[in-house]
């Protein structure tokens, strides 16, 4: 394959991403395409490295792919945090520092 393809599948991954980021108001399917948009990340840090020869894109990629699981672990801890003290995990129900003001 070519590398003009995994760019394509990483930006179609990003553009994914994107619209479930923005249209969507379950906090788990917010969570779900950040995590989307991260992995096209990886994809094109992985192909840049693999087109110029330089294996710093891939290090920087394994780097990452630690930085989101650590990020997910917190993330679903509080997205669960929210669900017990709430009973709900939409991403409307949570003003409470707009009614602080």
């Amino acid at each position: 394959m070519t590398p003009n393809m995994f760019f394509l599948l990483a930006s179609l991954l990003f553009s994914i991403g994107i619209v479930g980021l923005v249209s969507r108001r379950n906090l788990f399917v917010i969570y779900m395409s950040i995590e989307l948009m991260l992995s096209s990340v990886n994809l094109l840090l992985a192909t840049f490295s693999k087109v110029l020869g330089d294996p710093s894109g891939s290090v920087i990629a394994l780097v990452m792919i630690a930085v989101i699981a650590a990020e997910a672990a917190l993330f679903l801890a509080m997205i669960i945090h929210i669900y017990r003290e709430n009973r709900t995990v939409d991403s409307d129900d949570f003003n409470h520092l707009r009614e602080a003001v």
